[in-house]
């Protein structure tokens, strides 16, 4: 069974950091492009971030930029997200996804559409 596991959530304090990992079980990440997903309460789900299969690629959202980091180690199969700077904003629960949509794949888009193989989630809460 293809499964996706996040981990890494946690209360933090303003201006603190975190370190998401999505971690693949029962098939191999390498050939996947990987998003980093994330749902507030009473919002829709949107797109962080995303790494192509081969890491050389790497996309984020606007709200995002200059503070959060993809990251992917095939040899662990586990993709990573680092956050730095967290503001109360990023509160969510943060998943991950594997992209199965071609054009998705081409373009290295960020959109929930195309992702397939969710993980369950872990909640990321910033506050004071």
């Amino acid at each position: 069974q293809l499964q996706l596991v996040e981990s890494g959530g946690d209360l933090v304090q303003p201006g603190g950091s975190l370190r998401l990992s999505c971690a693949a079980s029962g098939f191999t990440l390498d050939y996947y492009q990987i998003g980093w997903f994330r749902q507030a309460p009473g919002k829709e789900r949107e797109g962080v971030s995303c790494i192509s299969s081969s890491g050389g690629t790497t996309n984020y959202a606007d709200s995002v930029k200059g503070r959060f980091t993809i990251s992917r180690d095939n040899a662990k199969n586990t993709v990573y997200l680092q956050m730095n700077s967290l503001k109360p904003e990023d509160t969510a629960v943060y998943y991950c996804a594997a992209a199965t949509d071609s054009w998705v794949v081409a373009h290295v888009a960020c959109t929930v559409n195309g992702y397939d193989y969710w993980g369950q989630g872990t909640q990321v809460t910033v506050s004071s």
